[in-house]
């Protein structure tokens, strides 16, 4: 059966793209983790890029990125990512890296070259981070704040009883990552996300709510853990859609101002067409 010229339409859309950062050797995250929502990030027109190569200094359990030891920041890579968000038209642009507990200040000053670069090109183009933790480095925290960025988002990933095991960080430091954001600049929108199906309960879930609102933040996703190799951490639980709704309720009643909950949410989801929304004062659950 031939295909559909709208679905025709939807894929000679898609690979134009995916042609562009494959010949470019532009890393992102809707490539790398071949996101399932990528389709409507690139018609809004939107993308994730992530700086600072693939190779990560941590090694969670349930991420599928490589671990290692990272080659040296490329210094021409801020330049290469601004002309490429440049050539495709982009509006509102995601940038995200791996932990760098090899750099001094954890990459902070290559968020900050990005995004100036960026900038430079076209300043009408929204920026949203996606930081790791830093280590806690207050510093590199307020240079990616004041880096003319719209939304700065950190991801706690799952409850605090599964880091260590889950994830390989610290449950307090993430949320002071958020709060500190905040605290620097009190206009800064925040942002965080975490998976279900590893093992969490709803309590868990609930407190892990409760402790992001308490630090400031505005925007929560929820979505599904799915297992993305053999190696990663194997899936414990697929949660119900009702599940996720009545986690979106709870959320929402605490006092977020946008809330997207669903197993195929992920961190970037819809990520221009929320900030839009809350820019706009319409606040609720997507």
């Amino acid at each position: 059966m031939p295909l559909p010229e709208w679905v025709k339409t939807q894929l000679k859309g898609i690979k134009t793209t995916q042609k562009y950062f494959k010949h470019r050797n532009i890393n992102t995250v809707c490539e790398t983790l071949r996101c399932p929502n990528r389709t409507v990030c690139y018609k809004e027109p939107a993308a994730t890029f992530m700086i600072l190569g693939n190779i990560c200094t941590r090694g969670c359990s349930f991420c599928n990125a490589e671990k290692g030891n990272p080659a040296f920041p490329d210094n021409k890579e801020p330049e290469k990512i601004a002309h490429a968000v440049n050539d495709l038209l982009l509006k509102y642009v995601v940038i995200t890296s791996p932990t760098r507990d090899d750099l001094v200040d954890g990459g902070a000053e290559h968020f900050a070259s990005t995004i100036m670069e960026i900038k430079k090109l076209n300043d009408n183009v929204l920026i949203e981070v996606l930081v790791p933790d830093f280590q806690g480095n207050k510093s590199s925290i307020e240079k990616v704040v004041n880096s003319c960025i719209s939304v700065f988002a950190h991801n706690i990933e799952t409850v605090r009883k599964l880091y260590g095991y889950v994830r390989k960080a610290d449950y307090c430091r993430s949320l002071k990552v958020l709060e500190s954001a905040k605290k620097i600049n009190s206009e800064i929108i925040t942002k965080s996300g975490f998976m279900l199906g590893l093992g969490e309960t709803i309590e868990e879930v609930l407190q892990t709510l409760q402790d992001l609102n308490n630090a400031g933040c505005d925007i929560v996703t929820i979505g599904q853990y799915l297992q993305p190799s053999k190696r990663a951490l194997p899936v414990v639980e697929y949660i119900k859609l009702e599940v996720f709704e009545e986690i979106a309720e709870f959320a929402f009643k605490t006092g977020f101002k946008i809330v997207l909950s669903g197993p195929l949410v992920r961190s970037s989801t819809r990520a221009y067409e929320i900030y839009s929304a809350l820019k706009d004062g319409k606040y609720g659950k997507f």
